[in-house]
């Protein structure tokens, strides 16, 4: 093979990453846009203390709901043809277990903060329902993402979560009582759940297979448990420095904090996961594992091209847009923003390590990054809020990148070509 032939190769085979990340991208700016338009009406309409409390019971929900993603998926996703049916019909039949298990988790949850948090607990209860509709549509949207139907996909999770958005901002400025209006910010998450489950399903058409018989579960356990202690790990990272900050610096000072984590990551951490969600069929599609160690390095070099130049204008051009997108009132979070805002550069390092440990099977060396990544930057923010929000930011970022960037560094080595010929692992 002459240069030009592996080039062309090479160009090719970033391409279908470009135009995967392209689709996600374009679907991710049309939903950030309509976000950015919520933020300023909710923001405009309600007080801090309000949003902080809004704010932990969305916390809680995506903490419990980070359960529902137990990599069963992702073993559709890497299935060798053969088995792709008896791996659906048991990905299937374990969706609908363990979904129910999760809404009953978040039942039990509500219910010890019934006497407390009465509001709070009414909102969790109610988006319990919410894990009952995924199950009819799961593995129909990852055979749509091993089939590099990605625009698809962007499409459907844009739809949802734009009519989440334009929803919230109508029950924002309809509701009737003021008192009660973290309601309208909550309620929309398991009205629009529909248009996901209808959209999905007529997408990718599936039924199950008798004939094709089912999988031992136990390749299903011991691959998900890594995938499951790194998404847990993940949502603790993203949710419980909310409730930290809470804790330890009141009300008023979480709804600061969650709007700055909003304004100033929430944006960049949606593109994150986007990148992680396209990067990693993007790596299981390749021949070998040489080609994929090679695609891993090439995904983790076009990530970074992409977001450095976003972070850094994102960080800087703070002090402008916030106040005059949001409203004086926030002035005093533009540090904030800033600050959470350069979170983003170890979250894609991160990003792209996930998906190449969990392409070679490697998940409980991905689940012991995530949980380091996690301890530090939450024992970080909790030492140093004494010292007020900006020291928790900086702890926060600082935590994440010096466990982060040193994995990434180590995981790039270890995908050499001289490293990158081990066995794959043998499919269960």
């Amino acid at each position: 093979m002459n240069w030009r032939t592996a080039w062309a190769r090479q160009t090719a085979d970033a391409g279908i990453l470009l135009r995967g990340l392209a689709a996600y991208g374009s679907a991710e700016l049309l939903v950030r846009v309509t976000r950015i338009l919520t933020v300023i009406v909710i923001a405009r309409r309600i007080s801090p203390e309000m949003m902080g409390a809004a704010a932990l019971s969305l916390s809680l929900f995506e903490l419990v709901r980070v359960l529902a993603n137990a990599g069963i998926g992702q073993r559709i996703i890497s299935a060798p043809a053969a088995a792709l049916s008896a791996t659906c019909n048991t990905a299937h039949r374990l969706f609908w277990i363990w979904c129910p298990i999760v809404a009953g988790l978040q039942l039990v949850l509500a219910a010890a903060l019934a006497t407390g948090q009465p509001a709070t607990a009414a909102m969790l209860a109610l988006l319990s329902l919410v894990y009952l509709t995924m199950p009819a549509g799961l593995v129909q949207v990852f055979l749509l993402m091993r089939e590099g139907r990605l625009t698809t996909t962007a499409r459907i999770g844009a739809a949802q979560t734009l009519a989440d958005h334009l929803l919230t901002m109508v029950l924002v400025l309809a509701w009737p009582d003021p008192t009660s209006l973290a309601f309208a910010i909550v309620l929309p998450k398991l009205l629009t759940t529909p248009i996901w489950l209808v959209a999905t399903r007529r997408a990718r058409p599936w039924q199950r297979d008798p004939a094709a018989g089912e999988l031992p579960i136990k390749g299903f356990v011991r691959f998900g448990a890594g995938v499951l202690a790194t998404e847990v790990a993940g949502a603790a990272r993203a949710q419980v420095d909310k409730l930290i900050v809470g804790a330890l610096l009141g009300v008023k000072a979480l709804g600061i904090w969650y709007f700055a984590f909003n304004a100033g990551l929430g944006i960049t951490t949606s593109f994150v996961g986007a990148f992680g969600t396209v990067l990693f069929p993007w790596l299981c599609r390749a021949a070998d594992r040489e080609g994929q160690a090679a695609r891993y390095r090439r995904g983790l070099g076009i990530g970074l091209a992409l977001f450095l130049p976003v972070t850094l204008a994102q960080v800087l051009l703070s002090p402008i847009y916030v106040p005059l997108l949001f409203g004086a009132q926030w002035t005093d979070a533009v540090p904030l923003v800033a600050l959470l805002g350069l979170a983003a550069l170890p979250m894609v390092a991160a990003a792209a390590t996930t998906a190449w440990l969990r392409t070679t099977g490697a998940t409980g060396v991905d689940a012991a990054i995530s949980a380091a990544a996690t301890t530090a930057s939450l024992m970080g923010l909790a030492l140093a809020a004494r010292h007020g929000l900006e020291a928790a930011a900086i702890a926060y970022v600082a935590g994440l990148a010096l466990v982060l960037v040193p994995a990434g560094i180590v995981m790039m080595a270890r995908s050499s070509p001289r490293n990158s010929g081990a066995d794959k692992e043998v499919y269960a």
